[in-house]
Formats: structure tokens, C-alpha cells, sequence
């Protein structure tokens, strides 16, 4: 998978990432869990440590959360999200819902050992951070804690 300058939530001033539209992604999510009569238990903005939207729901007695990388629209969904931990998961009826509005990512691409290549976008400050980090898998980059 090709990672895309900015995705980590870090950047460069010369070289700002776009964003995505978090109101859009709240609006979607709402429409498509009260379409399978779920419950929007919680919604998270991208904040100084993170670098997703996170909507937390419980859709036929399962709590999972919808997930939305703050810059490109990379979606996933989660068992657990926890500072440092992510537990990715896939929710095929809900999958179907948002692809036509992101990539939503199986859990498959989201473990999926970190690679560099020469089709990598990431900027010095995002290599630093993953220096620091030291993320295994593309999932722990698209959708990170990191301050």
C-alpha cells in the first residue's frame, strides 16, 4: 500500500496533507447505524494524539468502532481502540455501506507488515515519528496515537 504524505497526521508547513470531512463521516455513519437499528454509543475527533475520527457503536448486540484516517479516506473498523493498541476487525454489511464513499480497509491490508518502497510519500517528520514508534503494521500508521 502506498503511504501517502501526511497520512500519519504529520507533515511539513510547505507540504499540508488534505483533510477529510469529519461532519460528513458523522452524518454517513448515523444514517448507516440507524439503518441496521444500532446505537451511536460515541463519536471522537482526531485530537492532538490521534490522527482519526472514531465512531463508537454497537450494531446487533456487537460494539466495534468505524474508523476515519483525519487526512485521506482510509476507513477500517475495530474491536478496541486503546493508546497503542488497535485491534482491527472486518464488518462486511457495514463494509458495503461506506465503500462508495471510502476505502475501507479489511483487516488483511491493515496487518500487513510496514514496507518501505520508493512509491512512499511520507514526509522527514513522518519518518521520524515511525523511527520513534516503530509501527509493524500499515494499520498502525494509517491509524495512530502518536503525539
Amino acid at each position: 500500500m502506498k503511504l501517502l504524505n501526511g497520512i500519519t497526521g504529520f507533515y511539513e508547513k510547505q507540504n499540508v496533507p488534505p483533510k477529510t470531512d469529519g461532519k460528513q463521516f458523522e452524518k454517513l455513519c448515523f444514517s448507516i447505524i440507524n439503518q441496521y437499528k444500532g446505537t451511536i454509543l460515541n463519536f471522537q475527533e482526531p485530537q492532538v494524539a490521534t490522527n482519526f475520527f472514531a465512531m463508537e457503536v454497537n450494531v446487533s448486540n456487537k460494539h466495534s468502532y468505524i474508523l476515519l484516517n483525519a487526512h485521506y479516506p482510509f476507513s477500517a473498523f475495530a474491536s478496541a481502540v486503546n493508546f497503542g493498541e488497535i485491534n482491527f476487525i472486518d464488518v462486511p454489511q457495514i463494509k458495503e455501506e461506506l465503500s462508495p464513499y471510502y476505502k475501507v480497509l479489511c483487516t488483511k491490508e491493515l496487518n500487513e507488515p510496514l514496507l518501505f518502497n520508493s512509491s512512499n510519500e511520507l514526509n522527514r517528520a513522518e519518518l521520524n515519528q515511525i523511527a520513534y514508534w516503530k509501527p509493524e503494521r500499515i494499520g498502525e500508521v494509517l491509524f495512530n496515537h502518536w503525539d
